[in-house]
């Protein structure tokens, strides 16, 4: 079998391999049995004449082969559902732009963009999908994205060892908040010190994958008692206003409070820095991708309040 040959279907299976990570997740995604999309991978391989994947415990990875099959398969697929769109009458003065994000950026700050291009730049129409930050750099690798907004804390690591490196774009950086009840004796001033976190009850993500103990102060010196586990972030500050425990939260949620909430600036230890991080792949971006990415950059300078305007606020005040 000549590569020439190779199907679209196949093109398709590869992407969603590529996106997903594993065989398993691609073929429930596509409504596929795992066979056939290992059937679908194994006819590229032949193709290609080379192995595309690195099967691994955790998943798969792909090779350099499959690196400059997946970039490829991406613009030619982009074509074909580009096509589909205009001959479906998408505006031809618009256009579609795919967005991720990652969870906290949902509260305010993407819907804020949005709104923003929808009076600037009515005919463009934005697509968007949460994700940890793993699944949307692979989503953007297998051109399932344009951009994906991604959060970033120290020392600020790329986020994949891949080739070419992400364009990256930083939309801002602010010091991580603590959220405590406004009830609680910790509210009492506009800080507190590091070692009063110590023996406290925390709100904080499910301890699985990068996700671990997000919503609990970085660095503590014990092992945090985590009273709820909780995904959302607008559930984790309303358990908060219910006096359930503490929770962290970046400077982009602040506005997001809700009463009963107070916001603190924490003292000792390491200065817990957060960025805001817009990535795509370093090629040119179409006009209206841009144009997201530029309303992105501004709510996110408007969201992100300097550090002293927060410290003390309580939510609904």
């Amino acid at each position: 079998m000549d590569f020439h040959d190779v199907s679209l279907v196949a093109l398709r299976v590869f992407r969603e391999v590529a996106e997903r990570g594993t065989l398993t997740a691609a073929a429930a995604a596509l409504g596929y049995t795992q066979s056939a999309v290992s059937r679908q991978i194994a006819a590229l391989e032949r193709a290609a004449h080379a192995p595309l994947l690195e099967r691994r415990r955790d998943g798969v990875r792909l090779t350099a082969a499959g690196q400059i099959v997946l970039r490829r398969a991406a613009a030619v697929l982009e074509q074909i559902d580009a096509t589909a769109r205009e001959l479906d009458g998408l505006p031809a003065e618009g256009g579609a732009v795919r967005l991720g994000w990652f969870a906290s950026a949902g509260a305010v700050l993407v819907p804020r963009a949005i709104a923003a291009l929808r009076r600037t730049h009515p005919a463009i129409t934005v697509s968007t999908r949460e994700g940890s930050t793993p699944a949307l750099v692979r989503a953007l690798r297998a051109g399932s994205l344009d951009l994906a907004l991604l959060a970033s804390a120290p020392p600020f690591r790329p986020f994949d060892a891949e080739s070419p490196p992400l364009a990256l774009r930083t939309l801002t950086e602010r010091t991580l908040c603590l959220a405590v009840p406004a009830s609680h004796p910790l509210a009492r001033g506009d800080s507190v010190d590091v070692a009063d976190l110590r023996g406290q009850r925390w709100i904080a993500s499910p301890s699985t994958g990068e996700d671990k103990r997000m919503g609990v102060w970085p660095g503590l010196d014990e092992r945090p008692e985590i009273a709820h586990a909780v995904r959302d972030w607008l559930a984790k500050l309303n358990l908060v206003a219910a006096g359930c425990g503490l929770t962290t939260v970046p400077a982009s949620l602040v506005s997001a409070v809700p009463p009963g909430v107070r916001i603190l600036a924490v003292r000792g230890g390491p200065v817990e820095q957060r960025r805001i991080v817009l990535a795509r792949l370093p090629h040119p971006l179409p006009e209206s991708a841009a144009h997201l990415a530029d309303a992105l950059h501004a709510a996110a300078l408007d969201v992100a309040t300097p550090w002293p305007q927060l410290v003390g606020r309580t939510g609904g005040g």
